[in-house]
Order: C-alpha cells, then sequence, then structure tokens
C-alpha cells in the first residue's frame, strides 16, 4: 500500500471513517462500517472498548486465541513503574513501541509486551536503555489518527510515521511509512518487556535483511511478592525486513555500539520486583526510503526456539503471502468465530458492546504449541502435541475465567474447549502434580486464590469438552484437593500469590473449615472458592461414574456453614473468617478482612452451587430476597451495582457477577432479569472506559456475553442455565454439536420480563434449563414484556435443581 492520510474512529457511531481531506487505508478486508452482517460480524466490533479506566484491554493486532498479539505499548513518561496492563491506556499520550505479546484485562502492572519495534526519525545518539522517561525515543500519538479492528491496527504518530499491524497466529507482519525526506530508523528493543527481564539477545544480519534473538521474562505481579519476582519464560523472534539497512548497530546498557551486530542483557529486577534503570539491550536499523517510503517486516516467534520462530513465520507469514492478504486472512478468522453467533434486533451500541465482548471473550487462553506441535513446558522441557490434541494453550487466569469465560468457549467449540483442559493438565503434569491457579506462558505464578483448575476442567467437560485425559485429569485434581501440599505450611508466596495449590487443606481437614491462621489469603474467601471446587469436581466425578469421590466432595462442600457465623452482627448472619480455636473474630460485613477483592458482606452470595442451602440458611425465600434486594439496592431503593460502598454489590469485580442469578431460587426470576439488564444498562458502554474493571482475559466481557443470551452457568462445573431473558429478537448459535436459536420478537432495551417460554416447541416454567439442553443445542422461544410475570418461574417446580439434597454435612 503507498499510503494513508489522517484516519479516525468515532466510537458513537462504531464506523472506521476517514477524514475529509484524506483516503481511507486500502485493504483485501472490508473496513469497519456501521451496519455489521452475517458475513462480517466483525464490523461491530470495536478493540478499544475497555482500554479506559481499568478495564486494561489491547486494540491491538490478534487472532482468535492467537500467540501473537502485536499492540502499542502507551507509557505515562515512566515506563519503568508506570506502565499499564495490557501495554495500552486510553488516556495516555505516546506510544513507547508496538510489542509482540500481551495479556488482556489482566492486573498487577502487567505481564509480557516483549519485544517492542518502534519506527524513530534518523539513529539514535544515547542508549535507548537511558530513556526510562520516554523523553527521546517515544512518540505522541492522537486517538483521530488511529484505526482499531479485529486482526489490525493502525496509527499515525506526530512524527508522521504511520505504522500498520496485523497477525497470523504465531507470525505478524507490520508496515511502516516514513515521512519523505527524513531519515527512517527501527529500534527493536529486545529487553524491553512490560515487567522486565532478566535476559536478551539480539543478532542484526544485514545479507538477510533480518534480526532474530529471544527475551527472558517473567515477573508477573513480581513487584507485590518475591516468589514471582523471576523469570519463567524465553520468547524467540525472528523479523524480516523488505528493505536492505544502510547501517544498524545495538546497545548493551547505556553503551551504544555503531556497526555491532551482536548485544545481549536483560533489564534485570531491582529489590522491589521493578526494572533496572539504564539496563537492557537492542538494535537498531536504518532504511534508504528514497524510492519507496513503507518499510514491510514480517515476524515470527516461538516460546521453543530460533529455528521453531523461523518456521512459524515460514508456515504463517511467507514472504510470498503480501500484507492485505494475511490482514485479510485474520479478518475471516474473526468473522468465523464472532459469526458463530449471530444476533438480529439491538441498537448499534448493543450489537457493538455484544460483539466487543465476544471478540474480547475469544483472545485468551493462547496457542502456545508452535505449528510443528512443539511446546515449552513447565519443567523447562520442550514438550511436542500428541493425539487427540491439536494444540497446547497458555495464559489461565484461573481465577477469573471459571465462572463463565471457559464455558463459552466449550460452548462455541467443544474440541478446542477439550484443548484447554488437555493443556492444563499437561502443565500439572509437568509442574509435579499441582495445579496452579494462574499460569503465565510456561511459568506458574499462583496468583489469586482458591483451586480454580478444578472448576475450568469439570466446567469444560460439562460443556462437551471431553477430548481429553478425563480420568487422568479427575485423579489427579482429587488428590491435590484431598492430601495436603507437604510445603503449605510455609505459606510460601502468601497472601497474593501462596504457592500451595490448596492452601490450608490440612487445617480443613483437622477443624471442618480453614480459619483465619491459615496460610491463605483470606481463610473465608480460601475456603468459599475451595467449596465451589469441589462441587465442580464432585460433578466431574460423577459424569465419570466415579461415586465414592463424588459423594464425598459433594459432602465436603456443603462444609461453608461451618463459617456462618448467625449472630455475627446484632440484625444479621454472615460468613466470615473463623479462628483456629473455634472463636468469632471482631467482625464487619463492610470489611475485606478474610476475603479477596471483596467485602463479607459481597462473599455471601458466593455459593452459587449451593443456592438452596443458603436460602435456608438466611431464614428462607423472604428473608433471603429482602437481603439479595438490599444488596443490589440503596437505601432509597437506587440501583446499587458497583460504589456503593462494602454492603452492595460491585458488579465490576468477579467475587459479586453470580449474585443476580440467584433470585430464581427465592421465586422472584424477574428480579434476575430486570437486575442483569440493569448492570448491562449501566455498566456496559460503546466506548473506552465500556468495561466495568479488569476484563480479566475476558471474563468479565464472557459474562455480558451470557447475559445477552439471557442465561448463565451458574453451577461450577456444570453445564446447567440459570435464565434471565435475550437482549435480541434473535440469536443463532452456530456449533458442531448442535445448534441454539433464541427467539424474542419483542426484546428490547427496556422490555425484558418474561412472561412465557417454550424450549423445544413445549412451554415451560422452570428458570433453568438442564445440562443436556448445552450439549445438545435447541430452541427457545421467550414471550417478554415490560412488567414481571407473576405466574413465570416462581412456583417451587420451577427452581434451579439442589444438587446437594441428597447429600449429609458428613466429612
Amino acid at each position: 500500500m503507498e499510503g494513508y492520510g489522517l484516519f479516525v474512529f468515532a466510537f458513537s457511531g462504531g464506523a472506521a471513517a476517514a477524514s475529509a481531506s484524506a483516503p481511507t487505508p486500502s485493504s483485501a478486508a472490508a473496513a469497519t462500517s456501521t451496519r455489521g452482517d452475517a458475513a462480517d460480524p466483525a464490523a461491530w466490533v470495536e478493540p478499544r472498548i475497555g482500554s479506559a479506566h481499568g478495564g486494561n484491554t489491547f486494540p491491538g493486532a490478534v487472532v482468535p486465541f492467537g500467540m501473537l498479539q502485536w499492540s502499542p505499548e502507551t507509557t505515562r513518561g515512566n515506563h519503568l513503574r508506570t506502565t499499564a496492563p495490557g501495554g495500552y491506556a486510553y488516556d495516555t499520550p505516546k506510544i513507547r513501541g508496538f510489542s509482540l505479546t500481551h495479556l488482556s484485562g489482566s492486573g498487577c502492572a502487567g505481564a509480557s509486551g516483549d519485544v517492542p519495534f518502534m519506527p524513530i526519525i534518523g539513529v539514535p545518539s544515547t542508549s535507548p536503555s537511558l530513556d526510562a522517561r520516554d523523553e527521546t525515543f517515544a512518540n505522541r500519538f492522537a486517538h483521530p489518527n488511529e484505526i482499531a479492528e479485529p486482526g489490525y491496527y493502525a496509527v499515525r504518530l506526530d512524527d508522521r510515521v504511520q505504522v500498520e499491524l496485523t497477525a497470523a497466529a504465531r507470525a505478524g507482519a507490520a508496515r511502516f511509512r516514513y515521512p519523505g525526506g527524513q531519515p527512517a530508523g527501527m529500534l527493536v528493543r529486545a529487553s524491553d518487556s512490560e515487567v522486565g527481564s532478566s535476559a536478551a539477545t539480539v543478532d542484526v544480519d544485514a545479507a538477510t535483511m533480518s534480526v532474530r534473538g529471544s527475551v527472558t521474562s517473567g515477573n508477573f505481579c513480581g513487584y507485590l511478592d518475591a516468589e514471582d519476582r523471576r523469570s519463567y519464560y524465553t520468547l524467540f523472534f525472528v523479523a524480516r525486513f523488505d528493505h536492505a539497512f544502510v547501517a544498524y548497530g545495538t546497545w548493551e546498557n547505556d553503551r551504544l555500539a555503531p556497526d555491532s551486530t551482536h548485544a545481549s542483557g536483560g533489564t534485570g529486577y531491582d529489590a522491589k520486583g521493578w526494572p533496572e534503570a539504564g539496563k537492557g539491550s537492542g538494535a537498531w536499523l536504518r532504511f534508504d526510503t528514497t524510492r519507496e517510503r513503507t518499510v514491510g517486516v514480517r515476524v515470527g516467534i516461538s516460546y521453543v526456539s530460533l529455528a521453531n520462530a523461523q518456521a512459524n513465520l515460514d508456515a504463517e507469514s511467507p514472504a510470498a503471502r503480501d500484507f492485505d492478504s494475511l490482514r485479510a486472512s485474520a479478518r475471516a478468522a474473526w468473522n468465523d468465530w464472532l459469526g458463530r453467533i449471530a444476533v438480529e434486533g439491538g441498537s448499534d451500541d448493543e450489537r457493538r458492546i455484544f460483539y466487543t465482548a465476544l471478540y474480547h471473550s475469544l483472545l485468551h487462553p493462547n496457542l502456545f504449541s508452535d505449528s510443528n506441535g512443539d511446546y515449552a513446558g513447565f519443567d523447562a522441557k520442550t514438550h511436542r502435541v500428541s493425539a487427540p490434541q491439536k494444540a497446547q494453550y497458555a495464559n489461565f487466569s484461573g481465577w477469573d475465567i471459571y465462572r463463565s469465560q471457559v464455558q463459552l468457549v466449550a460452548l462455541l467449540d467443544a474440541a478446542v474447549g477439550g484443548d484447554i483442559a488437555q493443556s492444563l493438565f499437561n502443565q500439572a503434569r509437568q509442574s509435579g502434580g499441582v495445579w496452579d491457579r494462574w499460569t503465565h506462558n510456561s511459568g506458574n505464578t499462583h496468583v489469586m486464590n482458591g483451586d480454580p483448575a478444578a472448576i475450568v476442567v469439570a466446567a469444560i467437560h460439562a460443556f462437551g469438552g471431553t477430548g481429553f485425559d478425563t480420568r487422568g485429569a479427575l485423579a489427579s485434581l482429587v488428590h491435590a484437593a484431598t492430601v495436603p501440599a507437604p510445603d503449605d505450611h510455609l505459606g510460601r508466596g502468601c497472601a497474593v500469590e501462596c504457592v500451595s495449590e490448596r492452601p490450608g487443606l490440612a487445617e480443613w481437614r483437622r477443624l471442618g473449615y480453614i480459619p483465619a491462621q491459615a496460610h491463605a489469603w483470606g481463610g473465608a474467601a480460601e475456603m468459599l472458592e475451595q467449596v465451589n471446587a469441589d462441587f465442580a469436581l464432585a460433578s466431574f466425578a460423577q459424569r465419570l461414574g466415579d461415586d465414592a469421590n463424588a459423594r464425598r466432595l459433594f459432602a465436603r462442600s456443603r462444609e461453608w456453614r461451618s463459617l456462618f457465623n448467625a449472630h455475627a452482627t446484632p440484625s444479621a448472619g454472615y460468613l466470615q473468617n473463623h479462628n483456629a480455636d473455634g472463636t468469632w473474630p471482631k467482625f464487619d460485613p463492610e470489611s475485606d478482612d478474610g476475603f479477596v477483592e471483596g467485602s463479607a458482606a459481597q462473599y455471601l452470595w458466593m455459593l452459587p452451587f449451593d443456592a438452596h442451602g443458603l436460602v435456608a440458611t438466611l431464614g428462607g425465600a423472604e428473608l433471603a430476597r429482602a437481603r439479595l434486594d438490599g444488596f443490589f439496592h440503596d437505601e432509597d431503593g437506587a440501583w446499587a451495582l458497583t460504589g456503593s460502598g462494602g454492603l452492595h454489590a460491585e458488579m465490576d469485580n468477579e467475587p459479586s457477577v453470580a449474585a443476580p442469578w440467584l433470585y430464581p431460587f427465592v421465586r422472584e426470576p424477574s428480579r434476575t432479569q430486570a437486575t442483569v439488564r440493569e448492570t448491562m444498562r449501566q455498566l456496559w458502554k460503546a466506548a473506552p472506559d465500556g468495561i466495568p474493571g479488569n476484563d480479566d482475559l475476558g471474563e468479565m466481557s464472557s459474562w455480558y456475553v451470557w447475559s445477552a443470551l439471557g442465561m448463565y452457568p451458574l453451577y461450577p462445573g456444570r453445564a446447567e442455565l440459570v435464565l434471565a431473558s435475550p437482549l435480541f429478537r434473535h440469536v443463532s448459535i452456530r456449533r458442531a454439536s448442535g445448534d441454539i436459536v433464541i427467539d424474542a420478537a419483542q426484546a428490547a432495551t427496556d422490555v425484558y420480563y418474561v412472561q412465557s417460554l417454550d424450549v423445544d416447541g413445549v412451554p415451560s416454567t422452570h428458570a433453568w434449563l438442564p445440562a443436556d439442553f448445552a450439549r445438545r443445542g435447541g430452541h427457545l422461544r421467550f414471550g417478554l414484556g415490560r412488567a414481571p410475570a407473576r405466574a413465570w418461574g416462581t412456583n417451587a417446580a420451577d427452581l434451579p435443581p439442589d444438587f446437594l439434597a441428597p447429600y449429609a454435612r458428613a466429612r
């Protein structure tokens, strides 16, 4: 492509449109438009939704579950301390590079962001590693000069360099168009991962117009605890340019070396876990752009070797394949996945939010195996995928995605779900049987609490993802759930990064609960997470015919009752921390003492698997309903969905997201319909700040997708679905195992109360769907109205099932 001028993305209209004075970018793929259709649902996606105010999404080029995510690294003026998780924050003024790997929506200070490429005018006169404040080599940009689409990103920097990026699964391509009459340069910042690196290498080969190298990094949340202040993966890259290098050089720390072809050295991690100032390595290049001002580069990556990075490049972005062809393939890959859910009706903004949420739900986990099947194991060895597994995946934010994201992926493609489950089992086997709760590339980080892998694997299996070693995974998970880790008592990494898979398990076996004094991140929260995992694991065992373990774990999951203090406050009982000596500590329901990213009042509702038992414990349906109402409303009756204090919901974070779906258990399904719809209306927007809270590798976005469909996978490790009401008049979910069709002719933003429901042509008053519906598909026909239908879903026979009723409390 010869060039493009000023371009703008209007969030209000959703269109990538040219200004009156400049042409639009040319492409083999269609530009986004205000009207998508079944052939191009990607037209509705705005990747920058969620890139402001804590959503932590990134806008760059990536394909579904792609290993490579080529996206900008923005800076506020000190990238050693203020890196945006995801690499990009909408309100930051500068870009310091376009790096090859990212996580979408994560917390802490970021992760990955490996090997930023940065076009510059001229050549460096000082080492880029000395530019900690990004005063010399970063460049300003403005959002009107930016395009973000599925599989494509473009921006014109203020120095008039125009950048375009696109991606395949393990490779990508870029075009950099330099202004005329200016010397065209490029930095390859090998060591500058978002949170630093312990090692890096870079080699320049002028004869082949290539740069290759590696970076060794990790350090996810390392500034919080020394347990993660380390490296655990190496990324290899091969970059081939289409312009000769008329000059080149390298740098190491503060030393700039013109004409050098090799450099090495990472940034290191200081005593507090941050990259060290003045350290690092990379290479710089200069091109002759007198005749052709656009410089192209193709990049392949691998976590195994340089040879595999080259093989991935040759397989996915060979020299014979031009940029526009790769971009068109990326668009087609997105349309394949996004098109599996076709919707009709809704406003433009509702469609835009929906398809962007679906897009964000399909970024992670990432492909981690190379085109030849090789992948880097957690045991520092190279492994190869073996049938029936087709690909190894990485990057599991388990504490987040167990709630609804993996269920959505498995619903849309059970085979991919099975590969994800097998990937987790492979990681555990390579880690001595430990199923870590938050894994990053080839490393265990232990971040957050609970045992989410048990729920993830069970949920994938429940939704039809059975193509993995189910019995081997079950045996491993049951062992971890029942045999305390020998070093649990050491408390390594606690609170945030507890190394043990089941912190406090030994105390639970001895006392009947996990006490406040256990080495865990909140004894009460830890036990609530683990009983959720036990229920999921019991359900998994039951489906595999292991009745003994199913009975044992179902019964144990009921032991959350040992945390319930009926006299926690003068007016109400709560789940709370329980001392090892049997006493109850001082208690405040608004406090997070004993809990993780939430208060005692918020964690009261985190028992989706035993909602019947919770309702009974709270005194019955009427009292439980009143408490739910008070949870979602303030004293004046106004909605209290976030920011209203610890007594109320925080629907911008995971501990609260299941609570709206509990109303059917108190015979008030219409209140689920209203609360879910109000959350969608108030907290989600077609704007940069349109995702409430961290998106957490697609978890929050998947909640929106399920909510828009009018159903939710409430039970951990099972496929029964609790119902609300659909946002769209018609939804068709295309799947190999059987399509799902949802019709709701009256559906509108403010029309959401269920009046009637037909399931496969048979009238139903049940406020839930059985598990086989999710696996085989079917047809739902809703009748909706503007007022609650008091007769629908309110009878005892209509309540979602109680799976724990047959099991006694005995341990």
